[in-house]
């Protein structure tokens, strides 16, 4: 058989997946997309209003704020707790497994992995209720150590709010590449790491020279999954803040919630939602190029 007809012989297998996506992902969004260029509350007739809702969009203030306030929520979901995941996975591995066995690492993983098996809207609550500025346990914390200055109403502070938001998300994401990580050094070689430690390499170049090099493909998976989850984060959001205080936590993701059932503007709302989804869409391919042209330098 030739190869063109071992690549048919695939094709039905193909099938049931591309009917699904579709039907869940393909589908919606050309509806999306097409409300978008309309102005419609939800009920009714939408109205045809070509890109105004586009040109709207390009001089709304708070749309461009809310996308302010995500880059730095790509740093607490994305890049910090990728880099504390690296680390802690190569210490797990590296040296609480080799001194302490396989098994106290498995459990330190677990213990760092729980937050991701908490439903976010139960640890936003948790979290709501630490951070409380008369009753929350961060601030009595602070007081008993005698710190009252540094006692705050970390939510309901505009300069406060959001870095609070990061440092919750920080907490919640750090499991995902640890896990990740974890299960990458696997593959690595031990005798990579013994020929270093005999060569007198501390763990910090073990870390630099083996682990990270070695690694390389988890690293972009982890920054792809995790900054796509961070621009269209929604659920921390809406249960720590809602937006607020005066829109200083809003994001895309919430913008357009609130077009859509607050201001029942639909057709507005769809277009914050489609300039977010095209803006995934474009970091995920330049993501795989990158991967793809490291991975063929390494060749």
């Amino acid at each position: 058989m030739s190869k063109r007809g071992e690549r048919l012989g695939y094709l039905p297998y193909l099938v049931p997946g591309a009917l699904l996506f579709t039907a869940v992902i393909g589908v919606p969004f050309l509806m999306n997309l097409g409300t978008s260029f309309t102005e419609w509350s939800g009920v009714g007739t939408p109205e045809w209003t070509g890109l105004a809702n586009y040109k709207e969009l390009a001089g709304d203030g708070e749309f461009w704020a809310s996308f302010r306030h995500n880059g730095l929520v790509i740093v607490g979901m994305a890049l910090v707790p990728t880099a504390i995941g690296l680390v802690l996975a190569a210490l797990l591995t590296d040296l609480i497994g080799r001194n302490f066995g396989p098994r106290v690492a498995s459990v330190l993983r677990a213990c760092v992995y729980l937050p991701q098996v908490l439903p976010m809207v139960v640890a936003g609550v948790v979290w709501t209720w630490l951070l409380n500025p008369d009753s929350g346990a961060v601030n009595a914390v602070l007081r008993a150590a005698g710190l009252d200055a540094l006692a705050h109403n970390w939510l309901g502070d505009p300069a406060t709010a959001l870095w609070s938001v990061m440092v919750v998300m920080v907490w919640v994401q750090i499991g995902f590449p640890l896990v990740v990580f974890m299960s990458g050094l696997q593959r690595i070689d031990p005798s990579l790491y013994e020929a270093a430690e005999i060569d007198g390499a501390s763990w910090g170049r073990r870390f630099r020279h083996i682990t990270v090099p070695q690694i390389r493909p988890e690293i972009f998976v982890v920054l792809l999954w995790t900054t796509i989850a961070s621009l269209k984060v929604f659920a921390p959001i809406y249960v720590l803040t809602k937006g607020g205080p005066g829109g200083a936590t809003n994001v895309p993701s919430y913008y357009s919630y609130l077009n859509f059932f607050d201001k029942t503007d639909v057709g507005y709302g769809s277009a914050i939602s489609t300039v977010l989804t095209l803006i995934i869409v474009a970091l995920t391919v330049v993501f795989l190029r990158l991967q793809g042209q490291s991975s063929e330098g390494e060749r």
